[in-house]
């Protein structure tokens, strides 16, 4: 073979090994963007509640009242939900719970109809007031809620946590305030202060926009709903009925 024709076998080589690795790097490509639309996911749930404090010098009192959720953490959800969710604490000398009733919306709902429930707490040991366990006997497990920190004023920061025997740990925690918003550097402060267990890339925000004037279904007809006082059933209806064609 002539010096020509080694030339071109060195030409074709060469173009061949170009193809390959342009090859290569599309295929890397199209892989990186693949995953970069993934789904985020959790690292392996953990069966053990993370050992927390609740607050030390914890003044009850001061903690009751109406806070709003502005972010907000469930082990069991990946992607937000909710919006204007909104807690109100109180304290019964009588048998001494607290009881916390609670109103969100689902972020989605185009009718923005208000849901509503309650929580209600036992304080095991009064020498730690921050600590409080749920009376209810519906979930399985003992559900342990201790307030992380508060200014009273201002912030909260609350965490539940429950360990079941044949499922993963239930953990959740609320960052709560007074007003319908916190500065950052009080958001950052805060999430600072939730245990290593918690992934913080799951704590989402709570909208609390435009949440005054919510629809709240009736207790005589659920096809009825409440807006500002006044009854609005028959148009309702009429939206219902063109959303579900």
């Amino acid at each position: 073979m002539g010096s020509n024709g080694s030339l071109l076998v060195i030409l074709l080589s060469g173009l061949l090994l170009l193809e390959l690795l342009w090859t290569l790097e599309a295929s890397l490509y199209t892989s990186q963007n693949s995953n970069a639309h993934e789904t985020r996911r959790r690292s392996r749930p953990r069966n053990r509640c993370p050992q927390v404090g609740a607050i030390k010098n914890f003044d009850l009192e001061r903690m009751m009242g109406c806070w709003h959720v502005v972010q907000y953490y469930a082990s069991t959800e990946e992607l937000p939900e909710y919006a204007c969710m909104r807690s109100h604490f109180s304290f019964s000398k009588e048998d001494q719970h607290i009881t916390m009733n609670f109103s969100y919306i689902f972020a989605e709902d185009p009718l923005r109809e208000k849901l509503v429930g309650n929580i209600t707490w036992m304080i095991p040991k009064f020498e730690e007031p921050g600590h409080w366990q749920h009376t209810e006997d519906i979930y399985e497990g003992v559900y342990n809620t201790y307030v992380l920190d508060t200014d009273y004023d201002t912030w909260g920061l609350v965490m539940h946590c429950a360990e079941k025997k044949k499922h993963p740990r239930y953990l959740s925690a609320l960052l709560l305030a007074r007003k319908t918003s916190l500065a950052d550097n009080e958001i950052s402060f805060l999430r600072g202060k939730l245990p290593q267990d918690i992934d913080k890339s799951f704590m989402f925000d709570i909208g609390q926009g435009s949440c005054d004037n919510l629809m709240e279904s009736s207790q005589d007809d659920p096809l009825a709903y409440v807006v500002n006082g006044r009854r609005n059933g028959r148009e309702i209806f009429k939206l219902v009925n063109k959303l579900g064609r």
